[in-house]
């Protein structure tokens, strides 16, 4: 963020941050805010700097066999978990558009400079604890389960042909919900609030906590759009999720603004 934190920035953010009500039409108006946002500031260029990586570790999962072969889809899952932080440039960018600020994708690394990036690198930590925590989950099911089938059953067959496969796949998809649906809960606005006021960790996680429970069934709508969005943006190769994160981003922060007062 680039500027000076005022003194008003750090007084309202230590008042309790207030929560308004919303529907399902402030959704849309966060989706269409988000993709102007795009649109004046295509920053696909960045985001594919971002995904190409996780092609490669993708591709080394799949080159390094079966032993780790059913750590693929946790850990496609998994990328929306971490999903805030890669959009952390978006939030800067709209935040700047807002105010009528010059702007440019290079605007999206003014974050490094904001006064909060302390809280911000410690939320993010918390993302990525959680990630490991979904994977340890995800191996341990699949060797209570699919791990003690002999070996050189091919895992097609292993997966979809045997109960151990069935039990797999419903208890790994219910367990990956818990994780994504206890990540949504805790950092949906949390990451635009401590770009935007500052503050602790602690308030930012009450705040996005407090959305839900004034706005349930809105704050699931959102996180079933960013789940299928993100579903679409992998397909083929994650390459969609270029034009999909940014806006999903810059709707994230349009949302923020209408949940929080």
């Amino acid at each position: 963020m680039s500027g000076t934190w005022t003194s008003s920035t750090a007084s309202s953010a230590a008042k309790p941050a207030e929560v308004q009500r919303i529907g399902f039409a402030e959704l849309g108006l966060a989706l269409r805010r988000g993709w102007q946002d795009f649109q004046a500031i295509p920053t696909q260029l960045v985001f594919l700097s971002v995904i190409y990586p996780i092609i490669g570790l993708f591709a080394a999962t799949l080159a390094a066999g079966r032993e780790v072969m059913h750590l693929v889809y946790p850990l496609a899952a998994g990328f929306a978990l971490v999903g805030p932080v890669a959009a952390l440039g978006t939030y800067e960018i709209s935040r700047r558009r807002e105010k009528g600020q010059p702007v440019s994708w290079v605007n999206a690394f003014d974050v490094l400079r904001s006064p909060a990036i302390g809280p911000i690198c410690a939320l993010g930590l918390l993302l990525l604890a959680i990630l490991i925590a979904w994977v340890a989950a995800a191996d341990a099911i699949h060797a209570a389960t699919v791990g003690r089938l002999p070996a050189e059953m091919p895992w097609r067959e292993a997966l979809f042909g045997t109960p151990e496969g069935q039990r797999l796949i419903w208890l790994g998809n219910l367990v990956g919900f818990c994780f994504a649906l206890l990540v949504l809960v805790l950092t949906a606005l949390s990451f635009p609030m401590l770009l935007d006021r500052g503050g602790g960790v602690g308030r930012a996680i009450a705040t996005s906590v407090r959305a839900f429970m004034v706005n349930p069934l809105p704050m699931l709508g959102w996180g079933l759009i960013v789940a299928v969005l993100l579903l679409l943006g992998s397909i083929p190769f994650f390459v969609g999720l270029a034009v999909v994160l940014p806006v999903l981003g810059h709707a994230t922060w349009h949302l923020y603004r209408l949940v929080v007062a």
